[in-house]
């Protein structure tokens, strides 16, 4: 496993890992553009891939500026082999090193990816938009969950 900066020439690979979830489907590829991905990864933020013999098997992008995790996903076939715990872990590193401005994300309900979080610090602070969860993490928190 080789985890490592996204750059622009990922975002094709990595989509294929995000049209590939089973859970927080993107029903849609229209409504994540091209433009949005450059954006994040070059203006807003920044993002990592996993690489396993040279194929994008997971991937997670985090806004400095919107202070949010954008994308946190894994192709299903490699779930539960701690790929998104590294993504997840290496995203908060960097996001917290450049701010200690809380981090919020959605994810929906009744999901992994809601055990996922909760398991790993976040605290559920209401809901975003119609059917999603709104998680918070700060700047302290991450600090005692990452010690």
């Amino acid at each position: 496993m080789i985890f490592r900066e996204a750059t622009e020439e990922d975002i094709d690979n990595y989509m294929i890992v995000r049209m590939a979830v089973k859970e927080n489907v993107l029903n849609n590829q229209a409504l994540v553009t091209r433009g949005d991905n450059v954006d994040y990864l070059t203006k807003y933020g920044k993002g990592w891939v996993c690489e396993i013999d040279n194929k994008i098997v997971g991937f997670s992008i985090v806004g400095l500026i919107q202070r949010n995790v954008w994308a946190l996903f894994v192709l299903p076939k490699f779930e539960g082999v701690g790929i998104g715990l590294k993504l997840h872990d290496i995203m908060l590193n960097w996001y917290f090193s450049q701010t200690n401005e809380k981090i919020w994300l959605g994810t929906e309900q009744k999901t992994k990816a809601e055990t996922f979080y909760k398991n790993r610090g976040w605290i559920q602070v209401g809901m975003h938009g119609d059917d999603e969860i709104k998680f918070e993490m700060t700047f302290n928190d991450w600090k005692k969950y990452n010690n």
